[in-house]
């Protein structure tokens, strides 16, 4: 990280002093700037000349004394207090009184590392994020002690060297990290306690909710312990539950399972490709649809793309192999349900939409639950099916309810039957977070969503989300996730049930 920073400083034209514990480090340190911008000249985005100016305005030492004339410092050592604290010190007694003292962390309290200078009015948060060259985003953080000239100047100098800095003020975590940390930690804890598997997550949410890779990926990819270190440092601080690292998480870390770095951590990195199922072959399923309204509009839109004959009256649902039920209440839903259950063939499998983990209640008010499954669609332009079998629904039944999801065109994932299914017992409450964040002024909406799409390559920031999805939505899902965990970190924030009751967006 150090490398990349003294890299983005020196393209940006600026003279860079890098200092390093050891000679050894000092090499490995030129390395990584050579090899970085050697394959910057590789791919044509870099000269050979420019290279070479580059490295030339980067002077390296391990003597902290050659600090002494820099108008600012960044540190950039490993995440602990501790140490940097201890580089702090030193640095406040060799640099300029009026010099501006940067660290890089991603979660630890900068006023805790500032409270142990001379000068804590110029010291400040410059949250760079990995690789740093490529990563748009630098997160600038003020505490309470930070003079706002030294917060303007290096907002400033970050946004002339093609970043986008997004000020904010001293939390662990920030933005972008508290945002993702509480949603990776959140998959963790689903998947430890058996709603799904850990590739039918991140099917969920890379099919589902659009993201570049599951959380698990994810995961593996940060490693595992920087994982834990981020959950922590939040945790200390905010007590919530949320962020209080996930048991299977830290037992992965204590055996040293932390990643790709090592090989493994929730994936096994063998060089093994693990083979994808083939799509389920056979015709295409005969659907009933049951009810009225948008859900069942997008149901039937699906069917068609997939040229599946739909069937929507009761005199027609005898020959369905799938009859969903689509209706915008549960009371409504409960009454058509069980009445084409009385009108189905036997083996046809019967489809609840709910998404408020009521799913088993719909089934035994048709008379027949072994045929029940919950059926979840969580973004209608996108091809994910999600199955949720109760404890009352036959083995077979769940199986089969995947296979016709899956003639129709669909990727399948299954899950338990609990509110939010998979995408969105995850989605609504990080969204809900950011809105939290939003209501409290900590950051507006425009610098919470480039924390997400420029810090940790989102496609949509969570207000555009928000808005996209619907506040009402939102608050929905959240209040059954409560209802159902009774976490006061997963009731629906004020900010977000008044937008719903206003009908307003957040934006």
């Amino acid at each position: 990280m150090g490398a990349g920073i003294a890299e983005v400083l020196a393209r940006g034209g600026l003279a860079v002093v890098g200092v390093e514990v050891d000679r050894d480090a000092l090499e490995r340190g030129r390395g990584h700037l050579e090899s970085s911008t050697g394959r910057a000249v590789k791919r044509g985005r870099l000269t050979a000349e420019a290279q070479q100016e580059i490295l030339g305005r980067v002077a390296l030492t391990t003597d902290f004394a050659d600090l002494g004339d820099c108008d600012l410092v960044i540190e950039a050592v490993p995440e602990r207090l501790d140490l940097k604290r201890r580089v702090f010190a030193e640095l406040d007694r060799v640099c300029r009184a009026d010099a501006v003292l940067a660290t890089n962390t991603s979660s630890l309290p900068v006023t805790d590392i500032a409270a142990g200078t001379s000068r804590p009015s110029q010291v400040v948060g410059v949250h760079f994020f990995n690789p740093a060259p490529v990563m748009k985003l630098v997160e600038v953080i003020a505490t309470v002690l930070t003079e706002p000239d030294a917060v303007t100047g290096v907002a400033e100098l970050v946004k002339g060297l093609g970043k986008t800095p997004v000020t904010i003020g001293d939390r662990a975590g920030f933005v972008a990290n508290r945002l993702l940390f509480g949603y990776l930690n959140g998959a963790a804890a689903m998947l430890e306690s058996g709603h799904a598997t850990r590739d039918d997550i991140d099917t969920a949410m890379k099919t589902g909710a659009g993201l570049p890779m599951g959380p698990f990926t994810l995961m593996d990819l940060i490693g595992l312990d920087t994982c834990l270190q981020v959950l922590d440092a939040i945790y200390a601080e905010s007590r919530d539950r949320r962020h209080a690292a996930s048991p299977l998480l830290r037992e992965l870390v204590t055996a040293g399972l932390l990643g790709r770095k090592t090989g493994r951590g929730f994936y096994a990195y063998d060089g093994v490709e693990q083979a994808k199922p083939d799509a389920p072959d056979g015709p295409r399923p005969v659907v009933g649809i049951v009810g009225v309204g948008p859900l069942a509009d997008a149901i039937a839109a699906l069917c068609d793309r997939a040229g599946t004959q739909v069937r929507d009256s009761a005199a027609e649902l005898a020959g369905c192999d799938l009859v969903v039920e689509a209706a915008e209440d549960a009371e409504a839903g409960r009454a058509l349900l069980s009445a084409a259950a009385q009108a189905v063939k036997p083996g046809t499998v019967l489809a609840v939409t709910s998404v408020d983990g009521s799913v088993i209640r719909q089934a035994m008010a048709t008379g027949r639950p072994a045929d029940v499954v919950g059926l979840h669609l969580p973004d209608p332009a996108a091809p994910l099916a999600e199955i949720a079998a109760t404890v009352a629904t036959a083995p077979d039944v769940a199986g089969r309810a995947a296979e016709l999801a899956g003639r129709l065109g669909l990727t399948v994932v299954r899950c338990r039957d609990r509110a939010g299914f998979i995408v969105d017992a995850l989605r609504f409450p990080y969204l809900n977070d950011a809105a939290a964040m939003l209501g409290a002024g900590y950051a507006d909406a425009d610098s919470i969503d480039a924390a997400m799409t420029l810090g940790c390559g989102y496609p949509t920031g969570p207000i555009a989300d928000l808005d996209r999805l619907g506040p009402d939505r939102a608050v929905t899902v959240l209040n059954a996730l409560h209802a159902e965990t009774r976490d006061p970190a997963l009731a629906p924030t004020p900010l977000l049930v008044e937008h719903a009751t206003a009908g307003r967006p957040l934006r």
